[in-house]
């Protein structure tokens, strides 16, 4: 199975394609997609950036499924209200190539990559190297976005057998404890 994963920004999208066979993960691709060549106030303009970029990694190196972080609530209202967006945008051009998308939290990213979910951005690098058998640290961004695909290669099938067993369950957009999989 070929896993991308994205980790939204409005400024700086990292993305991050990975082969998992059976327990083998197999490093295929990294890097960002950047808005900062355009005016911070053209939002539409960026955010065609961000969709135009993903269905153009979706098209390249054609994953047949991918992971995309949770956007999480900080201090700044605006700057989660712009990250939201910008995540949309992922998740739009990732829909509309018919790609099935799964989302976790950067807490369960942590959890499964690093061991921990404190773990700081360079400890994420460190072990993505390692998982991964890179040469060279991959810069924040794309850590992360491999990081989310690592995670669902690692908890991909359990989250689908758990959703099928409780198809019949309550569903909450707030539940994320157990990641979301649309």
């Amino acid at each position: 199975m070929r896993i991308l994963g994205i980790d939204p920004g409005l400024q700086t999208t990292g993305f991050g394609v990975v082969d998992a066979t059976g327990h083998t993960l197999t490093y295929v691709a990294s890097g960002t997609i950047t808005t900062t060549h355009l005016d911070r106030g053209n939002l539409p303009a960026r955010l065609k950036v961000l969709f135009d970029g993903i269905a153009q990694v979706k098209e390249r190196y054609q994953p047949d499924v991918a992971a995309v972080e949770i956007v999480f609530v900080n201090v700044n209202p605006q700057a989660t209200l712009l990250l939201g967006q910008a995540r949309g945008a992922c998740v739009t051009a990732l829909v509309s190539c018919d790609l099935a998308v799964a989302e976790y939290t950067a807490l369960q990213m942590k959890q499964a990559v690093a061991g921990h979910g404190k773990a700081a951005k360079a400890q994420v690098q460190e072990m993505v190297k390692r998982l991964l058998r890179l040469p060279g640290l991959p810069g924040q961004d794309a850590a992360d976005a491999l990081g989310l695909a690592i995670t669902h290669a690692h908890a991909g099938a359990s989250m689908d057998r758990i959703a099928q067993a409780t198809a019949t369950a309550r569903k909450t957009s707030g539940m994320y404890k157990g990641g979301r999989t649309y």
